[in-house]
């Protein structure tokens, strides 16, 4: 009896395990997506925005330029935008595979207790 419950905790402890594990990945790479998406809109602005202030600079077109200026900060706030929806999406997909890990792990746990789900 007593080598059936050990074989059962350690059973328990295995999968616990390995769902903290996949939970930690999870979380991992839904991060480094989310810093991906952050940083690629980022560095599109700033290179928009740099060459910009290279032709306010230079100082040719003034009315042009300020109107180009507009223009690009209603782009970069449409980035940014964009950038938001994108790491919302891909909050919600990481919403999605947490939960099928957690009801992965309440299957597994009613079956090694012999329940049914």
């Amino acid at each position: 009896m007593a080598a059936a419950f050990s074989d059962r905790f350690s059973d328990a402890t295995r999968q616990l395990a390995a769902a903290a594990t996949r939970a930690n990945r999870l979380a991992l790479e839904n991060a480094e997506s989310m810093f991906g998406v952050q940083l690629k809109a980022m560095e599109r602005s700033l290179t928009a925005t740099g060459g910009w202030l290279g032709e306010l600079a230079r100082g040719e077109d003034a009315v042009g330029t300020l109107s180009r200026g507009a223009q690009l900060w209603q782009d970069n706030l449409q980035r940014l935008g964009q950038a938001q929806q994108d790491m919302l999406g891909l909050g919600l997909q990481a919403s999605r595979a947490w939960s099928e890990l957690v009801q992965g792990c309440n299957e597994s746990t009613a079956d090694a207790n012999g329940n049914s789900h």
